[in-house]
């Protein structure tokens, strides 16, 4: 059986030449970063290397990028870095209510803290307008935390105006940026965000690294001591093999990034348009609205997602019915809730997120195939009419 991977914003296969890149520093070039010697000075070129690559990738400077183990910890580090570092000031956060659940489960934390946290709503396409951040911006805000493409849905928020808002306001400004990396051109500086959080295994890199953009003067207090690690930002030897591995597949990334964003959304246009032919009743969400784009949501009328999945897979096609890190809950998504969708509309989804490695040809296979599997499971369903 051919298996087909359009779960992409889950996770990415590694690269060839980033499998090539790490294995040095599997086996011979095994030294600690911090060592003074020959085989720790290898280990620290590699890494001052990798951090070129990655902020080359986000129009950041070297000193800038904080290397962590993926995109929850760098959100972690960024949420609770600021509140622990401005406590003083204030202890009111704002943030949306389709954030990463690495976002949201941070904020519930510290609202048994004494913090209070603002959870704004978006709009049906899953926008955050930003008039209602400034509106809810007070005296005693310290950060604003709004992600930059949704996982889920693929919405592109309007993060430089945000970022204008928050610097009129002289507010600390975060944004989730794992989704965006490699998808969309990013640009820190004029984002106007002060931290920016990325992750290795979105962009074909390895699983186990991350970074968190620091601009220069913020205020960040580290969640792990007992080092002077990554400028006394983030206590802890570094994964060698990972970050070097990240390193390469930004850089991949950053080369390939205008080209595969017209391949990759012509792929996901044409796709929509077939599926959209072949099968009643079924629609995109956020389809009017910025997407990533390689990102489709579809919900399909009468027929549940995992039900879904599960034919899907069993014909050897990997796609998603949301986020991975929420996969086997029995609750509707939240960011599908959040746009107004019943929870019968939020289990009857599907994200389907395509790849640097997805072909024309993966594409085809699902649209051969999906149209069938949701005939079979309407035709099991008491409430759906032909």
């Amino acid at each position: 059986m051919k298996h087909v991977y359009l779960d992409n914003n889950a996770t990415t296969p590694l690269r060839p030449e980033v499998v090539e890149a790490m294995q040095p520093f599997l086996t011979e070039d095994f030294g600690n970063a911090s060592s003074i010697h020959y085989f720790g000075q290898r280990a620290k070129a590699a890494i001052d290397d990798a951090r070129g690559q990655v902020a080359r990738l986000l129009g950041a400077d070297l000193p800038e990028i904080v290397f962590v183990s993926g995109g929850t910890e760098a959100d972690n580090l960024a949420i609770r870095g600021i509140a622990a570092s401005t406590a003083s000031r204030g202890r009111h956060i704002i943030t949306s209510q389709i954030e990463h659940s690495a976002v949201l489960g941070t904020c519930k934390d510290l609202e048994g803290q004494e913090f209070e946290i603002t959870r704004l709503p978006v709009d049906r396409d899953g926008l955050v307008d930003p008039c209602q951040v400034r509106n809810a911006i007070r005296p005693d805000t310290v950060l604003i935390s709004i992600m930059h493409a949704n996982n889920e849905i693929g919405t592109i928020q309007p993060i430089e105006e945000i970022g204008r808002i928050a610097q009129e306001a002289g507010v600390w400004f975060h944004s989730d940026g794992v989704q965006a990396l490699g998808k969309i051109p990013v640009d820190v500086r004029a984002l106007g965000v002060h931290l920016y959080s990325v992750s290795s295994h979105k962009i074909h890199g390895p699983k186990g690294a991350g970074a968190l953009y620091v601009r220069r003067a913020t205020p960040l207090k580290p969640m792990l001591t007992g080092g002077g690690h990554e400028r006394n930002r983030r206590a802890g030897t570094e994964n060698v093999p990972a970050i070097v591995g990240f390193g390469v597949a930004a850089r991949i990334a950053r080369e390939h990034l205008a080209g595969e964003m017209v391949r990759l959304g012509d792929l996901r246009d044409r796709m929509e348009e077939v599926l959209s032919a072949r099968i009643p009743d079924i629609s995109v969400n956020a389809r009017g609205a910025p997407r990533l784009p390689n990102t489709s949501s579809i919900m399909v009328d009468h027929a549940e997602g995992e039900g879904l999945l599960i034919s899907l897979d069993l014909k050897g096609i990997a796609v998603s019915t949301g986020s991975a890190c929420s996969s086997g809950s029995m609750e509707p998504s939240h960011v599908l809730t959040a746009i107004g969708k019943t929870p019968d509309e939020g289990f009857g989804s599907l994200r389907i997120s395509l790849g640097s490695m997805t072909t024309a040809e993966d594409v085809d296979t699902l649209a051969q195939e999906l149209p069938g599997i949701v005939e079979r499971l309407r035709a099991l369903s008491p409430h759906y009419k032909n």
